[in-house]
């Protein structure tokens, strides 16, 4: 007689369903219970494979980690494999913003995140950093790559260009110039991306 068939459980299995969770309905949704209950188990069993909420999100983050791509930061990378490595590192958290809020005050302990921040620092010394300059630059890009992906400063303005005239004349001419660019304002966020990145790696090479 055949076995009775039963979800199979491991760490990975788990993280992915909590990140699925957080996508489809945000942190609140995120308990133990309801993760179970997505993966027809009991919540007891989840305990074999995470010890807690907090090694849950380690979980989840080594998931998205697992995502980023490193290798523009091998040497000779260069300021052009670090501004490569930060491209990617956004479109990875574009796909996952429910994450920044958790990531962005969450320990780092995963090996993958901290290789990650080796292979940084290390990229950002061989481009002419000292120590604590890559320091600095490292907290910098991650402000900059997590705030750009977690904010959309285009969608905080819903009306035309045009209905900001009458009041805010430099708000409309500011609109109405970005969205004669290539890309429109539908772009504006990824230009003021790339725009604050090439700023922080020309300031890096005068330094």
């Amino acid at each position: 007689m055949a076995r009775p068939s039963q979800t199979l459980l491991s760490r990975a299995i788990i993280a992915r369903a909590a990140l699925e969770l957080l996508d489809e309905q945000g942190l609140e949704a995120l308990k133990m219970r309801t993760i179970a209950d997505r993966l027809g188990v009991r919540g007891a069993s989840l305990y074999h494979h995470v010890a807690s909420k907090e090694d849950l999100l380690d979980a989840v983050a080594e998931l998205i980690n697992d995502e980023i791509d490193l290798g523009p930061l091998t040497d000779p990378g260069g300021p052009d494999g670090i501004a490569a490595y930060a491209h990617g590192y956004r479109r990875v958290y574009l796909r996952y913003p429910h994450m920044i809020p958790l990531v962005a005050r969450h320990r780092v302990s995963s090996d993958k995140a901290l290789r990650g921040y080796d292979a940084l620092l290390g990229a950002l010394v061989r481009a002419g950093c000292t120590p604590a300059e890559a320091a600095e630059a490292a907290a910098a890009l991650d402000n900059l790559v997590l705030g750009s992906a977690l904010e959309t400063f285009t969608a905080g303005f819903t009306r035309s260009p045009a209905d900001y005239l009458p009041h805010y004349p430099d708000l409309a001419a500011s609109l109405e110039a970005a969205d004669d660019r290539p890309g429109g304002l539908d772009g504006l966020d990824a230009r003021g991306f790339d725009l604050g990145l090439r700023l922080l790696m020309r300031g890096l090479a005068s330094s």
